[in-house]
């Protein structure tokens, strides 16, 4: 996929759970110079998802499919990503 690794993310996320809310931050320039900065200007995110599909699901378990859905994005080609993950409210 071309494209930033943000609009990846983006994809892929919109693609597994059709959240009713998605905002990929990019929080690299928070790290510039730290540990897990490739220089790349993506290596941080922050995800903030809200889903129909994390109704039934513990935080822990949201994160994991979170993580799951971004496939090798997380841990080979970016360095972090903070999750915030919701259902939304009935």
């Amino acid at each position: 996929m071309s494209g930033t690794v943000a609009e990846e993310m983006r994809a892929l996320l919109e693609e597994a759970f059709a959240p009713t809310k998605l905002e990929i931050i990019n929080d690299s320039h928070h790290h510039a110079g730290h540990s897990g900065d490739d220089g790349s200007g993506e290596s941080h995110f922050t995800v903030v998802i809200e889903a129909a599909a994390f109704a039934s699901m513990s935080r822990l378990a949201r994160q994991r499919a979170v993580i799951a859905a971004l496939g090798d994005i997380v841990g080979q080609r970016v360095h972090a990503v903070a999750i915030k993950a919701s259902a939304p409210a009935l």
